[in-house]
C-alpha cells in the first residue's frame, strides 16, 4: 500500500503499517511503502525520524502543504491510504474542553482527503469527539472572547473560562457528512467505532474513536477488528521485567530476563534502557506515595489525614477524585496520559514501588518496544507516549486494512 500520514507524532499509528511481528519478532513491512508523513511538533518529528529514518517527515504545519506540493511528492502513483489522528485535547473529557482551532483541525485532514483521493482513510481522536459540539462564544465589539472565572468544585481551583453563546451540532456528525459527500461525486462510505486497546492486545483501558472511510466507487465493505479472546494482560505482565528506580536515579541496563511473551516481545533485541528514571519529591508528595495503596488514591489518603492518622498539613486539597492513584498490579492499566510522571495524575503510581511511572514504563504499557526512541525533555516524552495509538492496536488495524485491500 501507498501510505501518506497526517499529524503522526512520534508514530504510534505509523508503526502498524511500517512493521508486522514475524517469529515473534517485529520486522519491516516491505509491502507499505510511506510517501510521507507530517508532524508540527519539533521534538516528535525528532523521534519520528530517528524510529522511521526511511520516511519523509515533514515537520510543518499542515497548513502549508499546498496541493501542488502534495500531488509532486505521490508523483504518478495514486494513493491507497491516509491514516492520522488531528490533535485530541480540545475533545478530552480531561480538564477544560475548549472549542478551539485544533477542534476543527479535522478540516485540513479532510482538504488533502480532497486532494489525493485515496481509497481508505483512518481517522483516530478520543472518546470526546462524540459529544464536543461547536461552540459560539460571546465577544466584545472587538470580536475578542469574553472569559468568566469560576471555581472547579472539583479540585477548588479558579480558571477563566470562555463564555459560551450558544452550541452547534455534534463534531462527530460534522465529519460524517462531510467526508461522505466531498465534492465531484467523491465520498467515503464512513464507519465509526468505539475500540478499547485492552482487547487488542494492549495492558491499558484505552477507549479510542476509530472513524473508517471507504471511497464509495469501490466495492469493499470494511468490518472492524474483532477483539481477541483470552485473559487481558496486566500492568504487572507489561512492566515487571524493567529495573527498580529509586528517585533520582535512571537506569540503563536489565537486571532479570523477560518474565512472558509480552516482554520478550517489547525488548526485541534491546541490549539497554533509555528513558527509565525518577525525578525527586516534596515531603509532602513522598507522605502521599507511601500511603495509597494498590487501587487508592486522594480521597483514601484524605481519609486518613482525617482520621488523625496523617498529619492534616499533608491533607490533599486540589486534584481530582482519581489523581494520586497507585496501579492494580492485577489489572490492565488505565489510560496512560500526558502527565504518566507525575505521582498528582490520573493512577499513574507504580503498584509497589514509590513513585510515579518512568517514561519507558509508559511506554511499554503503550507497547512501544524498548528500542524505541523520543525526543526532547521528559514533558515532550511523555506528551509523544500518551498521544499515541498503541502500536500492538495499530498492528492489528493495519492487518485488516491491508487485507481487505488486497482482496
Amino acid at each position: 500500500m501507498r501510505i501518506i500520514d497526517l499529524f503522526s507524532g512520534a508514530g504510534g499509528l505509523t508503526f502498524g503499517f511500517y512493521y508486522r511481528i514475524r517469529n515473534h519478532e517485529f520486522v519491516r513491512n516491505r509491502k507499505n511503502k510511506f510517501v510521507f508523513a507530517n508532524e508540527i511538533d519539533a521534538f516528535a518529528a525528532e523521534a519520528f525520524m530517528e524510529n522511521y529514518p526511511d520516511i519523509n517527515m515533514l515537520n510543518r504545519d499542515i497548513k502549508e502543504l499546498d496541493e501542488d506540493y502534495i500531488m509532486k511528492l505521490m508523483g504518478d502513483e495514486p494513493v491507497d491510504l491516509i491514516i492520522g489522528g488531528p490533535p485530541c485535547q480540545s475533545f478530552s473529557t480531561v480538564g477544560q474542553r475548549v472549542f478551539d482551532e485544533k477542534a476543527t483541525m479535522y478540516e485540513e485532514y479532510l482538504r488533502i482527503l480532497k486532494i489525493v483521493k485515496p481509497k481508505m482513510f483512518l481517522f483516530e481522536n478520543v472518546k470526546g469527539i462524540l459529544s464536543m459540539r461547536e461552540t459560539f462564544y460571546k465577544t466584545d465589539e472587538k470580536g475578542e472572547i469574553l472569559y468568566e472565572t469560576k471555581k472547579n468544585e472539583e479540585t477548588g481551583k479558579e480558571r477563566k473560562y470562555p463564555i459560551v453563546e450558544r452550541y452547534g451540532r455534534k463534531i462527530i456528525d460534522i465529519i460524517k457528512e462531510k467526508f461522505e459527500n466531498i465534492e465531484d461525486e467523491l465520498g467515503y462510505t464512513i464507519s465509526c467505532q468505539v475500540l478499547n486497546a485492552v482487547d487488542y492486545g494492549v495492558p491499558e483501558n484505552r477507549e479510542r474513536v476509530f472513524v473508517v472511510g471507504v471511497r464509495k466507487d469501490l466495492d469493499i465493505k470494511w468490518k472492524y477488528p474483532k477483539p481477541k479472546t483470552g485473559a487481558k494482560l496486566t500492568i504487572k505482565d507489561a512492566i515487571s521485567d524493567l529495573p527498580e528506580v529509586a528517585e533520582n536515579e535512571k537506569v540503563e541496563h536489565y537486571v532479570m530476563p523477560p518474565q512472558n511473551d509480552f516482554q520478550c516481545l517489547m525488548r526485541d533485541g534491546s541490549e539497554r534502557i533509555t528513558e527509565h528514571y525518577c525525578g525527586i519529591y516534596g515531603d509532602k508528595i513522598r507522605t502521599v506515595i507511601q500511603n495509597v495503596k494498590q487501587g487508592e488514591g486522594k480521597e483514601d489518603f484524605n481519609k486518613l489525614v482525617a482520621q488523625g492518622i496523617i498529619d492534616k498539613k499533608y491533607k490533599l486539597t486540589s486534584g481530582y477524585s482519581n489523581t494520586y492513584g497507585r496501579l492494580v498490579e492485577n489489572q490492565p492499566s488505565p489510560t496512560i496520559t500526558n502527565n504518566l510522571t507525575a505521582p498528582s495524575g490520573l493512577r499513574c503510581i507504580h503498584y509497589s514501588q514509590n513513585r510515579a511511572l518512568t517514561p519507558r514504563e509508559g511506554a511499554r504499557i503503550q507497547t512501544f518496544p524498548d528500542w524505541f526512541q523520543f525526543k526532547g525533555g521528559q514533558g515532550s516524552v511523555t506528551a509523544q507516549i500518551g498521544n499515541a495509538v498503541p502500536p500492538l492496536m495499530s498492528l492489528v488495524l493495519a492487518k485488516q486494512i491491508e487485507s481487505l485491500l488486497k482482496g
